[in-house]
C-alpha cells in the first residue's frame, strides 16, 4: 500500500467521530433506580451532581410505578390529569429534546409525596462568541460553513482513497 493510500485512509477512519453525536443516557438512581428514597431531596441532589445537554437520554428503571414529565405546577401539586409524558413499562426512557426544566413525578398515588420526584436542568447549547467581520480581509467564515469544508475534504479523500 502506498503511503498516500495509508493517509487518506487514516484520515478517512480517524474523521468518524466529525459524525458522532454527543449525548450521554443516565440511569435516573443508578443502580437503585427510581424508588421511593428515604431522603425526599435524593433524586434532586442527583440531578444537581449531573450536567444534561440537549438529546441525552434519562432512564428509569423501576417496579410497579410509573413515571411522568409534568409541569411545575403539577410537579408542586404531586398530581398531573394530562401528563406530557407518561410510562409504566418498567424502564422507561425519556430524550432531553431541549433546554430548559423538566419536571418528573410517580404516578403512584402517594409515591411523589414521599420524595419520588425529580426536576433536571438542560443546558442551553453552548455558542459560538459573537465574531466580528473584518472588511479588510474578507467575511469570516462561520462554524456551519467551515464544518461543510471539513465534510468536502473527508469525501474527497475518501472518493480519493476508492479510487487510488
Amino acid at each position: 500500500m502506498t503511503s498516500s493510500k495509508a493517509f487518506l485512509y487514516l484520515v478517512f477512519f480517524s474523521s468518524f467521530h466529525f459524525f458522532t453525536v454527543f449525548s450521554t443516557q443516565f440511569t435516573v438512581g443508578g443502580e437503585k433506580g427510581w424508588i421511593i428514597p428515604k431522603d425526599d431531596q435524593l433524586y434532586n441532589e442527583w440531578a444537581a451532581k449531573n450536567r444534561f445537554k440537549v438529546n441525552d437520554t434519562l432512564t428509569f428503571a423501576y417496579k410497579k410505578d410509573s413515571v411522568l414529565a409534568v409541569t411545575q405546577e403539577e410537579y408542586e401539586k404531586c398530581k398531573s390529569v394530562h401528563p406530557i409524558y407518561f410510562s409504566n413499562n418498567g424502564k422507561s426512557e425519556f430524550k432531553l429534546d431541549r433546554p430548559g426544566l423538566f419536571y418528573f413525578i410517580s404516578g403512584v398515588s402517594g409515591h411523589c409525596e414521599r420524595g419520588l420526584k425529580m426536576i433536571v436542568k438542560v443546558l442551553e447549547p453552548a455558542s459560538p462568541p459573537n465574531q466580528v467581520a473584518d472588511h479588510t480581509t474578507g467575511p469570516s467564515t462561520s462554524g456551519a460553513a467551515q464544518l461543510i469544508n471539513v465534510v468536502g475534504v473527508l469525501v474527497v479523500s475518501l472518493f480519493g482513497a476508492i479510487f487510488i
